[in-house]
């Protein structure tokens, strides 16, 4: 959804329940297309009147308080809903599959350790010369497609540069991901294509990573990368090298550019806000609040999967008290969390001064994104140097409109570029 702000509709819960009645597989259908294509109106109308919606597949949950207890709650609320599907994909056991496990707690603090906080003023340089480069080259054309012309490219840069990990090239680095990440957050159906695809993709990262390994044991010279930091720890096996590496790229090759597309979008379609963020580029730490508040208003995750492991009252104590049975599939919501009144002030206000617990679109709780310093300053980079380029603007639709793999994924962005100016 991408525009500003939609007067709420309103009927979605009159359009279920009568759905309900009918054909309850219809039901949970609409809610799905609706959680698609009209979330932002059906989140705050389930907030308002049903903030935990119960469906005969999935539960929905949408306040804020309720959002983070599913989410901090890693031992009621598991990762089970993706986690094996990781792990089919990458041959073995992967953190991000497991729950407060020895291996997630082990593997998780070694891999916090590796991305380096101190890297974060390299990896901003990387991320904005690779940015600048790209937006050069389409320049002379007046135009750039920004998921394929930009944000990807520019993660897939920082994945080869300071992840050590470039893949047998871009595109195939990029498909292997696609593929995973797909199978794993976004395949609720249980597509047995997508299962299979993914497989394939994974096997193939796996033996591309052994034999990088095997030449980076083989190197006299190591550069300093998260790889060959992995390699000269000398404490983790082969086998958790590579798993652990190709957990990288998982975890930001879809989710990175996803973000930019999100933020860059919210910011155009504002044209106050985006002449004060312009105003702001030339400080990077001033800017990137711009670019946080605007994926506050569309996040690129914004429904987070979990299974309930055994019998819970969320939001016990409280009027929306409800029994989640063990064994349900829960939609955790952080798009909708943002918005909740309750915790955010004046949340339909674009505002600049909100603290980081308001921001949900790095996660929350046991599984929130290790990787958050590097990944914050690819995403505001590659946006802030976007925008300082002249004349950038929203095409028209179809054009200018988003289009996205699965509901989920942005594939195309066509933005202007040029002498056109923004409006005042």
């Amino acid at each position: 959804m991408g525009a500003v702000g939609q007067a709420t509709t309103g009927g979605y819960l009159e359009r279920y329940d009568e759905a309900l009645s009918r054909a309850p597989g219809a039901a949970f259908g609409l809610v799905r297309e609706w959680m698609r294509t009209e979330w932002r109106d059906l989140f705050a109308e389930l907030r308002e009147r049903r903030p935990i919606l119960v469906t005969p597949a999935f539960t929905v949950v949408t306040r804020h308080a309720d959002v983070t207890e599913v989410l901090s709650r890693e031992e009621v609320f598991s990762v089970r809903a993706f986690g094996p599907r990781l792990d089919a994909a990458l041959g073995g056991p992967f953190m991000l599959g497991r729950d407060a496990t020895p291996m997630n707690w082990r593997e998780k603090g070694l891999m916090r350790v590796m991305l380096d906080p101190d890297d974060v003023p390299r990896v901003r340089e990387l991320a904005g010369s690779a940015a600048d480069e790209l937006l050069d080259a389409a320049r002379p054309a007046g135009r750039i497609e920004a998921v394929h012309g930009l944000f990807r490219p520019v993660a897939l840069r920082v994945c080869a540069d300071y992840f050590g990990f470039p893949g047998p090239d871009p595109a195939t680095l990029g498909r292997w991901t696609r593929a995973v990440v797909t199978d794993g957050f976004a395949n609720y159906h249980g597509d047995r294509a997508i299962q299979e695809e993914s497989v394939r993709a994974g096997a193939e990262m796996i033996a591309y990573l052994r034999d990088r390994l095997a030449a980076y044991r083989a190197a006299r010279d190591l550069p300093d990368d998260v790889f060959a930091r992995l390699v000269r720890f000398g404490r983790a096996t082969d086998d958790r090298i590579v798993i652990n590496m190709a957990g990288l790229p998982l975890g930001f090759v879809e989710s990175a550019p996803g973000a930019m597309t999100e933020a860059a979008e919210q910011l155009l379609l504002r044209p106050q806000v985006l002449a004060e963020a312009v105003q702001a580029a030339g400080d990077p730490e001033r800017f990137d609040r711009y670019v946080w508040e605007a994926l506050r208003f569309s996040p690129f995750f914004k429904l987070l999967p979990r299974i309930c492991e055994r019998d819970h009252v969320l939001a016990a104590g409280t009027p929306r008290a409800t029994l989640i049975p063990a064994g349900t599939f829960v939609l955790a919501a952080p798009a909708s969390a943002m918005f909740d009144a309750d915790a955010v002030p004046e949340p339909d206000r674009f505002r600049l001064d909100r603290p980081a617990h308001h921001h949900l679109f790095f996660g929350h709780g046991h599984h929130a994104c290790l990787g958050v310093h590097p990944a914050k300053v690819v995403v505001a980079e590659t946006v802030r140097r976007l925008l300082l380029r002249p004349g950038v603007r929203l095409l028209p639709p179809p054009e200018g409109r988003v289009e996205r793999s699965h509901g989920i994924f942005p594939d195309r962005f066509t933005l202007g570029l040029g002498a056109e100016r923004r409006a005042a």
